[in-house]
């Protein structure tokens, strides 16, 4: 049987989600619960419980929303139901969600629908990177520090936007990331945008004091400089690298033209670097309609396959 289990984690204590050798990652975390919640000895080939991910993580990367996918024998699924009158799959998520350290959450566990697949078969993975500038020093919430890049100086949106405008559509990368062995770093990414978060009717920036005494309390997030970039797949680094490069044109350091060109000569140098982790989370993952699941995966298998002999 194949499970899907949709879950959220604050990366601020893991080593990203690939499992490593002595080392805290969210992937570890979960299989060595599903182990002991399963009754099944880890390490044992006849019964392997290894998990399937939409976005492998860095580390210090948050997800409000991922999603991976397990195989399991039904027999061995029947062990976590006990005493319980759950259906195993609902058995599972229980136990999970009582064994699991505070900082993963686990939104579901349902049977998985024929053809999907976690990683191949999503259309699109969006990420959002926060920062609080100075024009917001008085209204960073510190219930935020941990998913939030806080600077000292102020960051002009619109110049930041001319250049995420350059990100949009099919590009090589390479100047903002490094490929996997014997891939590329050609992506298509479909959205692309700076904003400075202000829900409608909220204060203006730096008046959130003021706003509070008269009743209208802003949102958490009020003030914050947020980037929300989507593609179906994203290289290594490319996210935080290409945050790094809009936040120096932001501050005045390099111009929306040296973006430019980084885009259309795709040379890895120090400049375009990744930022801090703690200010990006995986927000979504989306995926096509059930008739559509195992086209799609079929489909990007293909495609990765011909991108790893090229």
């Amino acid at each position: 049987m194949r499970l899907r289990l949709d879950l959220a984690y604050d990366g601020g204590d893991f080593y990203g989600w690939a499992r490593q050798p002595n080392l805290r990652t969210v992937q570890g975390t979960l299989e060595d619960a599903l182990y002991k919640v399963l009754r099944v000895h880890d390490g044992d080939s006849c019964f392997p419980l290894r998990l399937t991910v939409a976005g492998r993580t860095d580390t210090g990367v948050h997800a409000s929303y991922q999603v991976c996918h397990l195989d399991v024998e039904d027999d061995i699924l029947q062990n976590c139901v006990g005493h319980t009158n759950l259906t195993p799959v609902k058995a599972l998520e229980y136990r999970l969600r009582g064994v699991l350290p505070k900082d993963i959450s686990i939104h579901s566990v349902s049977i998985a629908p024929s053809g999907f697949d976690a990683r191949f078969s999503a259309l699109d993975r969006t990420y959002v990177y926060r920062i609080s500038d100075a024009a917001n020093r008085e209204n960073l919430d510190p219930r935020m520090r941990g998913f939030v890049l806080q600077i000292d100086y102020d960051l002009d949106v619109n110049s930041m936007n001319q250049a995420a405008q350059m990100i949009v559509g099919l590009h090589d990368f390479g100047s903002f990331a490094r490929p996997n062995p014997g891939g590329t770093t050609i992506r298509c990414v479909k959205k692309a945008v700076w904003n400075r978060v202000c829900l409608d009717g909220c204060a203006p920036v730096g008046s959130s004091i003021a706003s509070r005494s008269t009743g209208n309390i802003p949102p958490i997030e009020h003030g914050l400089i947020e980037f929300t970039i989507v593609a179906d797949a994203f290289a290594h680094n490319m996210v935080r690298s290409l945050v790094q490069a809009c936040v120096q044109v932001g501050c005045g350091k390099r111009s929306v033209d040296w973006f430019k060109d980084k885009i259309e000569n795709p040379i890895r140098e120090g400049s375009t670097g990744p930022i801090a982790s703690n200010g990006l989370t995986l927000e979504y993952v989306e995926y096509p309609p059930k008739d559509q699941l195992e086209v799609r995966a079929n489909a990007i298998r293909a495609r990765r396959t011909l991108e790893e002999l090229d």
